[in-house]
């Protein structure tokens, strides 16, 4: 497993604090090379003081200032560099000029001072060791090159101490800045792998939300109608069996075929269920990240193309008839096919208005509506009171009948409108478009 940069960042934090160090080895190192430069500054000053006549001392105590300004190289490295070219007249810092110009370049510091800066280090170089050749090619009397040799000598020496640490530099410098890129962006790469990661799960936790909403509306409304008919079947029956045993035979009859048809849908739907369990395992982290999209896929809602469809509310009359409620259905417009899932929501619709008028207004006098517009569909379910003698039917209610309908019509852009009517009685409408727009 590989560490983000927020792990990265809180690990540097833990060995910040030497001044401007990050690590330790980096103090030591820097200490150890002023150490180095001090003592060799030290020494080429003895030497120093010894040809300008200045006391010995001096020339130690400046020799060691001089080295001992290595240590700040990371810091100030600008400063290193001009405290070399000062000392390259007194020839020392032979060790603080490479390390001055190396630092230079793999610094942040601008291109075009670091330009200047080796420049003024190369020419120093150049003319101090031009002038201590000229001084010892004319000391030697029996040694006698051509006028070439001086300068080209001084200009090899200038480029061999000046060149390899600026180029080092700059070389250190653009990939210490490129493993930096290259880090930001794998830091980068980990923050969006691991929020997809986040919306993937969410995406499947959404996913299995909305199926399970989906099949609880489902079964609610396959459930309340069908066994709300069953229950008014069997109040029949119990009313008619010592009157009219064959009427009793056609009522019990009835409520096994209806038995048997919310048997079927209840399978059907349970059945969903299953497919829920890739995503279950997916988000718990069974299975790997690039499953989760296909999970995700697995929990969306199915297209319902085997749900009830809207010429089916013909039958759906025809068994609230059987059950002895007065029903009247009319259409306007001319039928025609419209999407499964519109078609579904209006059959949903039209059958839990139906099953709530069972529910609580036995007896009353029942109106469904149909209407085919030209890019809608509208249905409307209308009962007037009911019979105060039988005014409930002693079923449960949930209270969530209302509340589904309202879902499916506006997940699908239509208009609901519930509530009761000036007569007594109860009217259910909704709209929805041809299309059906989520």
């Amino acid at each position: 497993m590989t560490a983000t940069g927020a792990d990265r960042e809180a690990a540097g934090s833990t060995t910040r604090g030497y001044w401007w160090w990050e690590r330790r080895r980096s103090v030591a190192l820097d200490v150890g090379l002023a150490l180095v430069s001090a003592l060799e500054c030290a020494l080429e000053g003895m030497e120093f003081a010894g040809d300008t006549g200045l006391p010995v001392s001096v020339g130690v105590v400046l020799g060691l200032l001089a080295g001992a300004v290595l240590v700040v190289r990371r810091r100030w490295p600008i400063a290193v560099v001009l405290v070399t070219v000062a000392m390259t007249p007194a020839g020392m810092g032979f060790l603080m000029g490479l390390v001055g110009l190396y630092s230079l370049a793999a610094s942040e510091v601008p291109r075009r001072i670091t330009a200047v800066l080796a420049g003024m280090s190369f020419a120093g170089t150049f003319i101090v060791s031009y002038v201590q050749l000229r001084q010892g090619v004319e000391e030697q009397a029996d040694f006698g090159p051509g006028d070439w040799y001086v300068p080209l000598i001084s200009l090899f020496m200038s480029l061999g101490l000046t060149a390899p640490p600026v180029l080092l530099g700059l070389y250190i410098g653009a990939r210490r800045r490129l493993m930096e890129s290259l880090r930001e962006r794998a830091d980068s790469l980990e923050r969006e792998l691991s929020l997809l990661a986040d919306r993937a799960e969410e995406r499947a936790e959404w996913a299995r939300t909305e199926e399970r909403t989906r099949i609880a509306r489902e079964m609610h409304d396959v459930v309340a109608h069908r066994v709300s008919l069953m229950v008014v079947h069997a109040a029949a029956l119990q009313a008619v069996a010592p009157k009219d045993p064959a009427k009793a035979v056609r009522n019990a009859a009835l409520v096994g075929d209806m038995g048997r048809q919310a048997l079927t849908e209840l399978r059907e739907m349970l059945g969903v269920l299953r497919s829920g369990e890739s995503v279950t395992a997916a988000a718990s982290g069974q299975v790997p990240l690039a499953s989760v999209g296909r999970a995700v896929a697995a929990a969306a809602p199915a297209p319902v193309e085997d749900g009830p469809r809207l010429h089916e509310v013909e039958t759906l009359v025809g068994e609230s008839r059987a059950a002895g409620m007065t029903v009247e259905l009319s259409v306007d417009g001319e039928a025609r096919a419209y999407a499964p899932e519109v078609e579904q929501t209006a059959y949903r619709v039209v059958q839990e208005a139906l099953t709530n008028v069972h529910k609580h207004a036995a007896g009353a006098r029942t109106w469904v509506r149909l209407a085919h517009r030209d890019s809608e569909v509208a249905m409307q379910v209308e009962n007037g009171p009911s019979d105060a003698a039988t005014v409930d039917a002693g079923l449960p209610s949930g209270g969530n009948g209302l509340v589904g309908m309202r879902e499916r019509v506006l997940g699908l852009g239509g208009v609901f409108v519930s509530g009761p009517t000036d007569a007594g009685g109860f009217r259910v409408s909704a709209v929805l478009p041809a299309r059906g727009t989520a």
